[in-house]
């Protein structure tokens, strides 16, 4: 833990600042936004952008990595977003700013991945767990960090905005100084999102509603928290907090999720969701320690549902097909942060900033339905099942290749997902006994003869076919 924390510890900085600068971007514009009475939808759509930015990022960094490298990747993408933030100080428009929002998005995602693939080239496989712990302890501190600029520095005018871009030019300083520089070109995990949503539709639809969730809250909480007659140094501490019991809650909910079924689990912690969220959605004002106490519960919930469903889907397909999932749930919950917002800012205006955790306790209550299944054979899982429940991040504060870091997926098979130059030639033969065997044979110019390995999948077997099998298998090990 100590050799990781030292080897990485420059990314790690890159990364506590980054997001420091992201978080207080984010709370900063909807209150700025807020104070000048522009309309809930409008907040949102500019919200939306940023996610919408997020996922289309997503696919250009590859790109732009292959091209150009990790670190030039990164310093341009940091200089871009250094740009839009002072932009935002010298304009007032507002498609300008939703514009601005949504190139800060695809940037900053071009900036996660870089990191990401960096981790995960540089770490050990016996490391990948404690480096990608660290990686996420350092992007929830950095993002409570910005909410707490706000009580230090509670105006919002052009010294916010200086402070967010001294953090994204400060964050330059430790990736462009380190030593770790030999990264590996990175290969796009396939997408196999047809074949996701007719094997697991119930958790590709609970993702998007998580990420209606958290995307609503990220963007339009401080709008709420405005509407509540807060200052802006308690909306930080509102923010601060919230964000806070998120990373709290990472290590126990995990303990849970190792030991009990995850489907139950996610339906107690929806309907617990649901619960928490009624006393914002009804009471019209509520003091500021009871709006800390709900506000640090409901945060302690609702960022734990996305890691839970993740570690859900992992159980139910099979291994080789994961780097994919990973993807497909990304890319889900893009969808759903950039819904959310559209949906709970235009229900704000006529019916208030108590809208959003209606639409929280809303959202809950279909999570329950969707976690409950019709037959007990809907869901079917495989057999490296149960998972290790790994702390993902509640925003897309990680790229496709957040897969590659998660110590459960085996590294020869994150290999095998990629594209491989490798030639391998698959023969099929029936068997005696009407049984299916596969022949693999694998040409490699320095072995000779050619191995071949044999593998017998057999659906029920009694236990004297088991030992049959076993001696079966003794002989062709003798043999090769």
């Amino acid at each position: 833990m100590r050799k990781a924390l030292s080897v990485f510890f420059p990314l790690y900085t890159t990364t506590m600042i980054m997001l420091l600068g992201s978080g207080l971007l984010t709370t900063y514009i909807s209150l700025r936004l807020a104070s000048t009475s522009v309309s809930g939808a409008f907040i949102g759509a500019i919200i939306a952008a940023n996610y919408i930015g997020l996922v289309i990022g997503g696919k250009i960094g590859y790109s732009l990595i292959i091209r150009v490298g990790h670190i030039r990747t990164y310093v341009s993408c940091a200089g871009i977003v250094t740009a839009a933030v002072l932009m935002y100080g010298i304009t007032e428009i507002l498609m300008t700013w939703a514009v601005l929002r949504l190139i800060i998005g695809l940037c900053l995602m071009c900036q996660y991945m870089v990191l990401e693939s960096w981790f995960n080239d540089q770490a050990e496989p016996n490391q990948r767990g404690v480096v990608f712990g660290f990686y996420m302890a350092a992007s929830y501190l950095g993002t409570a960090l910005g909410q707490i600029v706000l009580i230090l520095q509670p105006d919002l005018g052009i010294q916010t905005l200086l402070i967010i871009a001294l953090c994204f030019s400060l964050c330059l300083v430790p990736i462009a100084l380190t030593t770790r520089s030999h990264v590996q070109q990175i290969s796009p995990a396939p997408m196999e999102l047809r074949y996701f949503i007719g094997s697991i539709p119930k958790v590709l639809a609970s993702i998007v509603v998580i990420g209606m969730v958290v995307g609503s809250f990220y963007g339009l909480a401080p709008v709420y928290t405005s509407q509540q007659s807060l200052s802006t140094e308690q909306t930080g501490m509102f923010m601060s907090v919230s964000i806070c019991a998120g990373l709290i809650a990472q290590l126990p909910f995990s303990w849970l999720s190792d030991r009990y079924n995850r489907l139950v689990l996610l339906r107690i912690i929806a309907l617990l969701l649901a619960l928490a969220a009624l006393p914002l959605a009804i009471l019209p004002h509520i003091s500021f320690a009871l709006l800390l106490g709900i506000g640090f519960v409901v945060g302690t919930l609702q960022f734990t549902l996305y890691p839970l469903v993740v570690a859900l889907a992992n159980d139910l397909i099979e291994s080789e097909r994961r780097v994919s999932l990973a993807a497909c749930l990304l890319m889900s919950f893009g969808v759903g942060a950039s819904i959310g917002p559209l949906i709970v800012g235009a229900l704000m205006q006529p019916l208030g900033g108590n809208i959003l955790y209606a639409f929280f306790a809303l959202c809950s209550l279909v999570l329950v339905l969707l976690s409950r299944t019709a037959k007990k054979q809907e869901v079917h899982y495989v057999e490296d099942a149960p998972l290790p429940h790994i702390a993902m991040p509640d925003s897309l504060m990680s790229s496709p290749l957040s897969p590659a870091l998660n110590p459960s997926f085996d590294e020869q098979m994150i290999q095998d997902s990629m594209p491989a130059p490798e030639i391998i030639s698959l023969q099929e033969a029936d068997g005696s006994d009407g049984e299916s065997t596969k022949s693999v044979s694998v040409i490699d110019k320095n072995v000779d003869p050619p191995v071949t390995i044999i593998r017998e999948h057999h659906e029920q077997e009694d236990k004297q076919n088991q030992g049959d099998n076993a001696d079966g298998l003794e002989k062709a090990y003798s043999r090769v």
